[in-house]
Parts: C-alpha cells; structure tokens; sequence
C-alpha cells in the first residue's frame, strides 16, 4: 500500500535496467544490491514501512536510500567518503608489493616474510599482510603436486570412478593398498596427560621397536575393512592378502579390486593365483594418483586417530593397536561418498594444467 506523504519515485527505462542488473548480478556487492532492490521495491509505490518488511531491513534504511536516491539518482547509492585518516598507501605500492610477491624472491632466501618487502618498499609489515590477504597471497605457503604421465590415465580415471560411483551388479568392491613401515615407537619419557589449561604433553625423542606393513582392502558400498598384517609387502605377501580377501567375502560375488601399480601387484606369481580364482579382477589407479584410492583416506583417519599419538612398548603392542582399530572401526563402519564424476575429476586436472602451463611457470 502506498503513502500519500512521500515524494512519487519514478524511474526511467535506463535506471530500473541497471538496478534490476545490480539486484541480480552475483558479482555486485552485497550493499549496493541491497539498495537496488529498496529503490526498486519502493518504485512499485510500496510505503517505507512495507519495502522494510518485503526486504526484512529497518524502516529508517528505506528512508535513507529512497531520500539519497531521489536527491541523486544512481550516484546517490554509491558508498559516501568513509570518515578517518586518508589513505596513505598508493596503488603504486599495492602493485609493486603484489608484482614483487609473485614475481621475484628476495636475495639469499626462498620465498619472502612480510618485513622484505616492507623494507624496499616502505610501508608497514602490517600493511603487507593486508595486501596479500586482499589478493590471497601467502608465500609462506606451498603444496606439492604431480600430473599423472601414465598414457592411460583417462581411461583408468573412468574405470575406478565408475566402480565407485556405480559398482557392477553381483559384485563387491574394495579399494586396496599397503601402509608399510609402520612404526612402533615409545617416547623416552612418560606422556604428561591432558589437565584444563595444558595440553597433553610428550617427549620429542622416542626408541624404535620395529616395524610392520599393513594390508588394507576398504569395501567402497559398506565401509568395512579387510585388514592383514604382515612382516613385508612382497608379491607372495601381496597374494596371501587376496586370498583373505577371497576367505572373507561372499562366494556369490564378484570382486573387483582397486589397487595401485606396485610391481608385486603385477608379478607373475600375483598373475598366476588371478587365474586360479576368475571371480577376481585387478583395476590398476594411474601413476601418481593415490588420491583417487579410498584406502588412503582410511589411511588417513588411522594415522590421526591411532597411530599419529600412540605410544607402543613393543611390536606386539603395536599390531595389537592395528587390530583393535580395525575392529572398533568395522563396528560402526559406514562408506566414505563419492561424489565426483569421471569428467569432472578430467576437467578439473585439465584446467589445472592449463594453469600451470601460463607464462608465469
């Protein structure tokens, strides 16, 4: 309903374009749409009181932009000059710390810290900081990363997210790999428990007490691990795991497993024990993609939540602990979700490798 008392606001065809354009365009920012939309709303002869409640702002809001708006047309909504000390920092500056961060290294160091380039550049570290943050910079930063080589990739990147999205009919399937050397370590001096105020503490040094490998084969549909534990990972090793796998699965299923490109994986005696049970089939992982293996993310979690804290006196203690965390872990199993598609697992390697391939790499 309309307000008789206010001043009629009318726009032209140019104007209610270009608001509608700010209302809807993703990149606008947030406070200028939100003026749009109050002026428009307000062009459709609602009172302040209603465009309040349509837009869920307050009235003096309303008030306010219809006011500027109606003095200054679109100016009227641009940002006013904020109030405070003037900005002391060019954009030369900004260019040249930004231009320096990703083009240069300082002398006799591998990557800059926030002081450098305050040096030569004369402002403050702080102001540093907050121009690498406004262009999400950080030198302190670095990840590692490998493309695949393997002349297959494509193919075995459709093959193992096709088994993960949508297994065969009448067939299990698991995603299988090692965690060798595995350690059994015991800090020199006992762990100082967790208190308010202070966090559980530990020595930094600790005695090796050996080492043992891990065979683990993660069912993609329920979640549920097939674990071995064994003195190595040889070929002969790598076929007694297949055999248990054989042991504890549904003799009325198929089984597909997943597994990396390991020469024991391929040797001859693997090869040979394949062809003695044809209800078995290996799908390799291209080379360098462990990522794409589910195993490794239960590897992960067995590493944060077992192994990374955990204090072993002996060996035993240690595939003890293995054993234990296996089975806690089969009691409330469920399966990790794979959401991505093949394509767009390959989009996304090729636009990364379009992004590294740019002049500045």
């Amino acid at each position: 309903m309309g307000d008789s008392r206010l001043q009629p606001l009318e726009l032209s065809e140019d104007e209610r374009l270009t608001l509608q354009g700010w209302a809807k365009r993703r990149t606008t920012a947030q406070g200028l749409a939100r003026r749009a939309r109050i002026v428009l709303a307000c062009a459709d002869g609602l009172s302040n009181t209603a465009v309040a409640a349509r837009l869920d702002t307050d009235r003096g809001t309303v008030a306010r932009w219809r006011t500027r708006f109606l003095r200054d047309r679109l100016d009227g909504l641009s940002d006013e000059p904020r109030p405070g000390v003037p900005r002391t920092i060019t954009d030369a500056q900004v260019e040249e710390v930004v231009v320096r961060t990703v083009e240069e290294t300082p002398a006799g160091a591998t990557h800059w810290s926030k002081r450098e380039p305050a040096r030569r550049v004369g402002i403050s570290p702080t102001s540093v900081l907050r121009i690498w943050r406004a262009f999400g910079l950080q030198p302190w930063r670095t990840q590692e990363f490998k493309i695949s080589p393997d002349p297959l990739l494509i193919d075995k990147i459709r093959d193992v997210a096709g088994l993960c999205l949508a297994p065969p009919a009448n067939a299990a399937v698991f995603a299988m790999d090692e965690k060798p050397q595995i350690q059994a370590l015991e800090r020199t001096a006992p762990v100082l428990p967790m208190v308010p105020g202070v966090p559980e503490r530990r020595s930094f040094d600790y005695v090796r007490h050996g080492t043992v490998d891990l065979f683990a084969a993660l069912n993609t549909a329920t979640g549920k691990v097939i674990g071995k534990l064994s003195a190595q990972h040889r070929a002969v090793d790598f076929r007694g795991f297949l055999a248990e796998i054989d042991r504890q699965t549904d003799r009325g299923l198929a089984v597909r497993v997943i597994c990396d490109n390991l020469s024991a994986h391929k040797a001859p005696v693997v090869h040979k024990w394949l062809l003695a049970h044809p209800r078995f089939e290996l799908h390799f992982t291209p080379t360098y993609s462990s990522w794409i293996n589910q195993v490794e993310r239960w590897f992960a979690e067995l590493e944060r939540r077992c192994l990374e804290r955990g204090v072993f006196c002996s060996l035993d203690e240690l595939m003890t602990a293995l054993e234990d965390w296996i089975k806690a872990w089969n009691e409330q199993a469920r399966p990790f979700k794979w959401s991505k598609t093949a394509d767009q697992i390959i989009d996304r390697i090729c636009r990364y490798c379009d992004r590294i391939s740019g002049p500045a790499h």
